[in-house]
């Protein structure tokens, strides 16, 4: 249990081959060329120099890229391949130090700059939009960030900086977005791998739970088929009505025995039903004389019982976290508390100026939650982001959102946006927090939108109108979350896969679209984003039509060819705005040929996220696809004969930077890991050798999403093959994951996607659409005339009919330019607002940034 909180990894000293420097009378400068791409630019008085870590740069030390410098008296010059810095030698200013980029020159102000956004400290409060603070990425060739006042590091404690020194870091990427993240993580720390069981759906509402509603609720998930893997319990679990001398409840370390008389056997009791475990903290009241550990506490800190004084919550002194991590909160992990919930809101000062608590509760937490690794597998805390470095205490709670459709169409963008300083984590309370309205609509696509989003839980506030369970919906609304929350579940194996992909690849699961294209169109869309490699989720955020009963939603699809997963008969071709209409029952997710998605089909799903006993591989045909399940170390399991898979070349590298950043995590040869390969031409899907597994059996099914013809084979006996909803099911049996080569499955050479069948897929939409009986010929003879496509086109857009009923034709009839009579290349879409064509190139325009 012991834990030294005060060492993690770290080599913020920067490599001297790298560094340039000197002085002008009282003007002291440092220039440190970490790339040839990312600069750090300092200035002092006092010339003096920070190499202590700082909440931002842990790790200074990068190998020295090829730069020149020039200098002459009054001018100093750095040139790399990638930026020219000029620099007059005095006191940094917008006229004496700049530095261009490609065409595009930066001057020093002293400011943050990302002109594409990062995140924020919390949405509590939020209605729709926010302003971010500035992430490392940008639409014009640079990025800035300002280092200068953060909090520092000395030998594993806090520290502050001299005032009025310059500490600050250019980007210099020119839109090269993933380069830019990848160095941010070398400097600042990768994002830590997560347990599997976080990726699971959570159960969280602000209510005073008894021990044996809260318990029942979690039979009643049961119940239903919904698995659960954490729950969280809020503030209530501790006393909240103490005496009037003493403050208000909202801190509190106490068990509130008339909701929780037996909190042992309470924790046990979830334990037994495979969920971990998290409660509220709010600390900033301190240690109050009424707690049950206060003596404890006041002993380890000198204070005399019978005096009867509150110990005040103070972050800056060392004696005051140890007592209150070695004494107060390891009594209550001991009890069963896997981790914690820090729910700081008491602002970012402390009585050191430049100390912000949060950042010390977060760090100090995550490192302190090392001593739980028997129970978590991996450190963990929950709380809120504190700033640029932030990402290496995962998970966030993003905060109090309302409930409004306004502020359910921000969250993607949130989301996605963060990813632009590295924060791939985020958990937001999933339907909106409070005040608002109650739409059991917009709570289903709110879960829709975070069965796709990095943590899944589920939260409301303290309100007896307001709660989350799917069953105190309406029967279809209830039906569709309960769907939704088994589906996150089943995408677990995947999950845990970008997982281990973020940590050590660099690669946030959300990701925006401009990460991955160049188009100008890619910055038009911030709420449509990437969830790994090779899906689109473009979230629909508002009220379905009255017209058609689906909801829209405006996309960008880039090159290629893509099939929606959730509805497989539509594919489109990329490359194009389209609007893009679902029922309550799915949101457009969008996987692009060439795509693999391993999913749990385990007949019934349990708590706790276990590793899956049969598999069901989603292949997306039309071009060579690969993809490597990674799951985490067995237990007590044997290695396979190969450690590691052929060329992987675990963690080893010459860069001492790197050495240092990937101290704390395991050799990624240790994970057990799956190859899957599907080769185009010849037809052949090959599944494993497993490595470093078990070697069990296991069930395993390849699902053709989008392809239905009748050439599937396989030279597997005993295969079974089945068709439905615009798919091909192959069930293989049970699959021993030992075998050296793998196993492999030969399907047919050159598979395509089915061609949408216009016709009928345009009948089924316009059948359901809830207006006059008259109206619909026309559509129909629209899509369906012989005269010429573009004259069609025109005669639909002109037609006296509700604009979404306009697009949602266009869409299928748009989708894909290999059907017969496909309005592809000739498709308008109708602003559902005004009624006029849309005019999308317009988007370019208007696309303000954050």
């Amino acid at each position: 249990m012991v834990c030294n909180r005060y060492q993690f990894p770290c080599r913020p000293e920067a490599n001297p081959k790298a560094v340039v420097s000197g002085s002008k009378g009282s003007s002291h400068y440092r220039f440190t060329v970490l790339t040839d791409r990312l600069l750090r630019f300092e200035w002092s008085e006092d010339g003096g120099f920070e190499d202590r870590a700082s909440t931002l740069a842990l790790f200074r030390w990068f190998p020295a890229p090829h730069y020149r410098v020039v200098e002459a008296k009054d001018r100093l010059e750095i040139i790399t391949d990638h930026f020219h810095l000029a620099y007059d030698k005095n006191r940094f200013s917008s006229q004496g130090l700049s530095a261009t980029v490609a065409d595009d020159t930066w001057r020093y102000d002293g400011a943050s700059y990302g002109d594409l956004g990062g995140t924020a400290r919390t949405l509590d409060g939020a209605y729709g939009r926010i302003k971010l603070e500035p992430g490392v990425l940008s639409r014009r060739a640079y990025a800035v960030l300002d280092d200068s006042r953060s909090m520092l590091f000395d030998k594993g404690w806090i520290a502050t900086r001299r005032p009025g020194r310059v500490d600050g870091y250019l980007f210099a990427y020119n839109r090269d977005h993933k380069a830019a993240i990848r160095d941010f993580y070398r400097l600042s720390g990768s994002q830590p791998v997560l347990p599997r069981w976080a990726l699971g759906n959570w159960w969280s509402r602000y209510h005073a739970y008894t021990a044996r509603e809260y318990l029942d609720l979690m039979d009643r998930f049961a119940r239903q088929g919904i698995p659960l893997s954490v729950a969280v319990v809020d503030m209530d679990w501790h006393k909240v009505d103490v005496p009037p001398q003493y403050g208000s409840g909202w801190t509190g370390y106490s068990w509130n025995r008339d909701l929780f008389p037996d909190p042992d056997a309470f924790l046990r009791e979830l334990r037994d039903r495979h969920l971990r475990v998290t409660l509220n903290d709010h600390p900033a009241d301190g240690i109050r004389p009424f707690e049950d550990l206060y003596p404890a506490v006041a002993k380890a800190l000198g204070y005399d019982v019978a005096r009867g004084e509150t110990i005040p919550f103070d972050c800056t002194d060392r004696a005051f976290l140890d007592a209150y991590f070695d004494v107060l909160k390891l009594a209550l992990e001991k009890q069963g508390v896997d981790f914690w919930w820090i729910d700081w809101q008491q602002g970012d000062r402390t009585k050191i100026p430049g100390v912000d608590p949060l950042w010390v509760l977060n760090h100090y937490h995550y490192l302190t939650s090392r001593r739980s690794l028997g129970r978590l597998e991996r450190p963990l805390t929950f709380s809120r982001y504190a700033g640029p470095g932030s990402h290496r205490y995962p998970i966030g709670f993003s905060g109090d959102q309302q409930i409004t459709w306004e502020g359910l169409a921000f969250q993607p963008e949130f989301t996605a946006t963060a990813s632009n300083i590295g924060y791939g984590w985020w958990s937001h309370d999933i339907g909106g927090h409070w005040a608002g309205v109650r739409s059991s609509d917009m709570a289903v696509r709110w879960v829709q939108l975070g069965v796709f989003s990095p943590i899944m839980r589920l939260h409301s506030s303290k309100c007896r109108w307001n709660s989350k369970e799917p069953w105190s919906f309406e029967e279809e609304p209830g039906r569709i979350m309960k769907d939704w929350l088994v589906l996150r579940h089943r995408l677990i194996p995947y999950l845990y896969t970008m997982n281990i992909r973020a940590s050590y690849d660099a690669e946030p699961l959300v990701q925006p679209m401009y990460w991955n294209h160049k188009e100008e169109e890619a910055y038009t869309v911030p709420a449509q984003y990437y969830f790994g490699p090779n899906l689109i989720v473009a979230p629909i955020t508002s009220p379905n039509s009255p017209a058609t009963l689906m909801g829209a939603v405006r996309a960008w699809l880039p090159p290629g060819r893509f099939v929606d997963l959730l509805r497989p008969h539509l594919v489109y071709d990329g490359g194009r705005y389209l609007h893009l209409h679902r029922d309550l029952t799915r949101l457009p997710l969008l996987a692009k040929e060439g795509t693999i998605l391993p999913i749990d089909t385990t007949h019934k799903l349990a708590n706790g996220a276990p590793r899956p006993t049969e598999i069901t591989v989603l292949l997306v045909v039309g071009k060579d696809a690969h993809f490597e399940l990674v799951e985490e170390p067995e237990q007590n399991g044997h290695d396979h004969h190969h450690h590691r898979p052929p060329g992987d070349g675990d963690d080893d590298d010459d860069d001492k930077n790197e050495s240092a950043a990937t101290a704390s995590r395991p050799a990624l040869s240790s994970f057990v890991r799956t190859p899957i390969t599907w080769n185009q031409d010849d037809g052949v899907l090959v599944i494993g050798p497993e490595w470093n597994g078990s070697g069990k059996w296991r069930q395993w099914n390849v699902k053709l999403v989008g392809y239905t013809g009748s050439a599937v084979r396989s030279n597997v006996s005993g295969f079974r093959v089945a068709q439905e909803d615009g798919s091909t099911t192959i069930s293989l049996g049970n699959v021993h994951r030992w075998d050296p080569d793998g196993f492999e499955i030969f399907l047919g050479k050159n598979l395509q996607l089915d061609v949408v069948d216009v016709k009928s897929r345009v009948f089924d939409a316009l059948h359901r659409c809830e207006m006059e009986y008259m109206k619909k010929d026309p559509v129909w003879d629209a899509v369906n005339g012989s005269d010429g496509v573009p004259a069609r086109v025109r005669r639909l857009l002109a037609l006296d009919v509700d604009p979404s009923v306009k697009n949602a034709v266009m869409e299928i009839w748009a989708a894909d330019g290999r059907a017969p009579g496909s309005a592809a290349g000739h498709e308008k879409w109708v602003d559902t607002r005004t009624g006029e064509v849309d005019d999308l190139t317009e988007l370019l325009k208007e696309y303000v940034i954050v």
